[in-house]
């Protein structure tokens, strides 16, 4: 899990490496108030509406990722208008397509049913193992953030890990102490 955990590079690349099939089904894109941490990372007010996408990352027809966005509806940027008109292309092809995003360490934390985000992971999918693993980590253009967390499915485990590209160096990419296993 390391490998996948740690990567800075695109994990769209990586996942459409490991498979014949890639897809992504956007299961939502709206307005939402923010919750006081996500609010936190995006440097906002709790309660301040804000665009949430969540989508599933699907190899080969088993959903590998659940993919959380959170990003501010004010300030307006173009940047708004590609990431509301992404549909079922990966926001990935967006963020690491435009040299003037800049991606921010990466966190880690082991989710459990008690998590909202393991719930709404729980409500897309059929039964979940116990505990998750999630990674987030801000991209920044300007004055726009975008928050962006993936919570690691178990079929993720099984994909072949041969031909991705070599793992980033953990510790020069700015991880936090919560290593992941």
């Amino acid at each position: 899990m390391r490998t996948w955990l740690t990567a800075r590079d695109s994990l769209t690349a990586r996942l459409r490496a490991c498979c014949l099939h890639f897809e992504v089904r956007c299961l939502s894109q709206r307005l939402e108030a923010l919750g006081p941490e996500e609010a936190a990372c995006l440097h906002l007010r709790p309660g301040r509406l804000a665009w949430v996408r969540e989508v599933l990352l699907l190899t080969d027809g088993s959903p590998a990722i659940f993919a959380h966005t959170v990003m501010a509806r004010q300030p307006r940027h173009p940047f708004d208008l590609r990431f509301s008109a992404l549909g079922e292309r990966s926001l990935g092809s967006l963020l690491f397509s435009d040299p003037g995003i800049a991606r921010g360490p990466l966190e880690f934390l082991r989710l459990d049913r008690r998590h909202p985000l393991f719930q709404r992971a729980q409500t897309a999918l059929a039964p979940l193992p116990a505990r998750l693993w999630a990674r987030r980590s801000l991209f920044g253009r300007q004055a726009k953030g975008v928050l962006v967390t993936e919570l690691f499915l178990p079929s993720i485990l099984s994909l072949d890990l041969e031909h991705q590209p070599p793992p980033s160096d953990g510790l020069s990419a700015g991880i936090r102490p919560s290593a992941p296993p």
